[in-house]
């Protein structure tokens, strides 16, 4: 009979871990496309096809939910930066490595998590109490980029003109800002990342700044959209 208790203790332990991450997924799915104004628990709960208040059940309050997501989104991608990072072949030059980090922030942001979606594009406009546990582990996840681009210093392969802040803050900027506009209709990921990794080369490399200048565009340039714009994507999400 114990034996029969247990199994049946760890069964509603399972099946309420379950349930918990069904709404954190949920969560996560609506507040990367409708943001802190605009996340209702009610749309939350339709989203993971629970009644409403069945969520004070695992959360206190709709701001304990929305930092539970915060902060699972940008520890999930640095686990995830760590792991890409570890596993490129000892002795890689210091600007692949880069390469292979917008790659795989890029991915992890736009194609495999809802979670670093909704971090990302949400940094600056959740309130204090919410930013706390997740700007600690932003700045863990910064510290991985500052490595990345002072290795690349070290190794003499940085523009000597270039303010080590301010790059890193530039780059992970423009990452952060593709959360905000990109989607599948508008062109292949692939080359958003190619794309991405060959302006970041080329911005950071000294054999570019070696080279001189880019030539000047032409006359012709393409018309800006009208309508209003999206509030931008915070690059503190790593500073």
């Amino acid at each position: 009979m114990p034996r029969k208790s247990a199994a049946a203790a760890e069964e509603i332990s399972s099946k309420s871990a379950r349930t918990r991450e069904r709404i954190l997924d949920a969560a996560a799915h609506v507040l990367s496309r409708k943001g802190y104004a605009g996340t209702r628990l009610s749309d939350v709960a339709d989203q993971a096809e629970l009644q409403a208040p069945a969520i004070y059940y695992y959360f206190g309050s709709r701001d304990d939910l929305i930092e539970e997501v915060m902060w699972s989104g940008i520890a999930h991608m640095r686990e995830h930066m760590t792991e890409v990072l570890a596993a490129l072949p000892p002795g890689t030059d210091p600007l692949d490595r880069i390469d292979a980090a917008v790659e795989a922030h890029l991915r992890y942001c736009l194609e495999i998590s809802d979670y670093t979606t909704a971090s990302i594009r949400n940094a600056g406009q959740v309130p204090e109490s919410i930013a706390v546990r997740y700007e600690a582990e932003a700045s863990q996840y910064g510290d991985i980029w500052r490595k990345l681009l002072q290795d690349a210093a070290d190794a003499g392969l940085l523009r000597p003109d270039l303010e080590p802040f301010a790059a890193r803050m530039m780059v992970l900027g423009a990452l952060n800002w593709a959360a905000e506009w990109w989607n599948p209709r508008r062109g292949s990921l692939d080359t958003v990342v190619r794309t991405a990794q060959s302006l970041v080369r080329h911005g950071l490399s000294s054999q570019q700044a070696a080279a001189g200048p880019a030539s000047p565009p032409g006359p012709a340039a393409r018309k800006p959209r009208t309508g209003r714009r999206p509030a931008p994507a915070d690059p503190r999400v790593a500073g």
